[in-house]
């Protein structure tokens, strides 16, 4: 098949990514340099990261490199965003087009698609508020109550998994890893159960070496300015013990190296995500070695809890799990070893691969 793979770009994630392409001048080394940073590789198929002629990768919503192939055929400056995508998807001749930006690129997007496109498959795991994209042939994610709400709307929708990236493995195999307990995610008091529990993690940093790194809410950047203190947004300021051990978000290769440094990464969902476990986090935290303590739920069936790694129902459960972890030295890395030897078993890119080719046949 012909595959193009449609992204897009974290919001927060920008301004790295601009500094990594500051220097370069075509497409093709753009995205080079784009794919060497591993952000959201877990999701890239395996045509598109073995440079298979057949697939095509872009990122839809990033003007740079958009514009940088734009200039290359030819197109006229300042030509939109979305007419450079179709122009993609036509040259490219695309049979399968794999949108992981439906929200940017949906319903009406699809109407003006060329005509070799024959299958249309969104991925969509968060919530879609507004969102018009259930006119794709299939939506994947792999939460299964969600894929269920599809159903239900009248959507074919089918489980797909992320994948092991082994760019992971080099960090896997770090033996020296200074940081005992370290958590990397958005931090927002509208996640009240996720904000308990970092409140009560970063508590612990007079006993352990405990490192966040947050991506914070915009009310909680404005409330931690001299604005704060009034009574409307002092509420969302974080506590004494949080700012204490909070660095600067990370992505890319800059995730991956803060936790090849980690023992044990703590995971939470957020408070959408019901009784479903799998977000991105525990693909990371396995795949780059660390012991994972993540809430209950249910997760994937190959993710057996207790064996692979921690999962705690209560803040003080939590607290407890990483004050064991951390006298344990032993059953910590046995846990570790066991959690990444599983998921880059089990959830390999060929896997995943294999797995979207019998959805799409």
């Amino acid at each position: 098949m012909r595959l193009f793979q449609n992204s897009g770009i974290y919001r927060s994630y920008r301004p790295r990514l601009q500094h990594l392409l500051r220097n370069k001048s075509t497409f093709a080394e753009s995205m080079a340099a784009f794919f060497d940073d591993r952000y959201g590789i877990a999701h890239v198929l395996q045509p598109v990261l073995t440079g298979d002629s057949s697939a095509f990768f872009a990122n839809g919503d990033d003007p740079e490199t958009q514009r940088l192939w734009a200039v290359e055929q030819g197109m006229k400056a300042g030509t939109a965003l979305d007419v450079i995508l179709l122009s993609q998807i036509e040259h490219h001749r695309t049979e399968v087009f794999y949108n992981s930006d439906p929200m940017r690129y949906g319903d009406a997007f699809l109407k003006r698609l060329p005509g070799s496109v024959r299958r249309t498959v969104a991925w969509r795991a968060a919530p879609s508020h507004g969102g018009e994209f259930l006119s794709h042939d299939i939506i994947v994610n792999n939460f299964p109550a969600l894929l269920d709400s599809y159903r239900d709307q009248g959507a074919r929708a089918e489980y797909l998994a992320p994948a092991h990236d082994t760019v992971m493995d080099a960090y896997a195999a770090r033996t020296d890893r200074p940081i005992d307990v370290l958590f990397v995610g958005t931090y927002s008091r509208y996640h009240r159960t996720r904000a308990l529990a970092l409140e009560a993690v970063a508590a612990l940093r007079h006993e352990m070496r405990v490192a966040f790194h947050l991506d914070r809410s915009r009310l909680t950047r404005l409330a931690e300015t001299p604005l704060g203190w009034l009574p409307p947004l002092a509420r969302h300021r974080r506590s004494r013990n949080i700012r204490a051990v909070t660095y600067e978000p990370v992505f890319g290769r800059d995730l991956l190296d803060a936790m090849g440094n980690a023992r044990i990464i703590v995971n939470g969902a957020i408070d959408m995500a019901g009784e479903d476990r799998g977000n991105m986090r525990v693909w990371e935290a396995l795949g780059c070695g660390a012991t994972l303590v993540s809430d209950a739920g249910c997760y994937p069936d190959d993710m057996i809890p207790g064996k692979h790694f921690i999962t705690y129902r209560s803040v003080e459960e939590l607290i407890a799990h990483l004050r064991a972890l951390h006298a344990d030295v032993a059953q910590c890395q046995r846990l570790a070893e066991a959690g990444h030897e599983m998921i880059a078993d089990r959830f390999s890119k060929a896997r995943q691969w294999a797995r979207f080719e019998e959805i799409v046949a």
